[in-house]
């Protein structure tokens, strides 16, 4: 198997022009995520941008949201059978991103 290389794209924050480098899968939940909270691809890079903590890249960041992101999305979807018993910790990155929006959906 091979893995996807990363591509770069380009993107635009707080009107600075820069690139950031994923793979393949990882940008297209990235534009799901964006679709799903109604913002274009430089709106969300740039929220989590504002929240990540230095050193970390912008892309490592990107890609913990999206693993969180699709983690969530994994866990409420699967009704019809029980998880498995995880044999690691949960996976949580922390990002404020994606937990403004599970508070945001808990109190309506």
């Amino acid at each position: 198997m091979s893995l996807p290389r990363p591509e770069k794209h380009s993107l635009t924050l707080q009107g600075h022009r820069t690139s950031v480098s994923l793979e393949a899968p990882f940008w297209n939940v990235f534009r799901e995520m964006a679709v799903e909270r109604g913002l274009s691809v430089n709106a969300l890079a740039a929220e989590i941008d504002a929240i990540r903590v230095p050193p970390a890249s912008l892309a490592s960041a990107i890609r913990l949201c999206v693993l969180d992101w699709a983690l969530a999305r994994a866990s409420s979807s699967s009704t019809a059978q029980p998880p498995p018993t995880p044999t690691h910790p949960p996976v949580r990155s922390g990002c404020a991103v994606l937990e403004e929006d599970e508070n945001a959906s808990r109190s309506e």
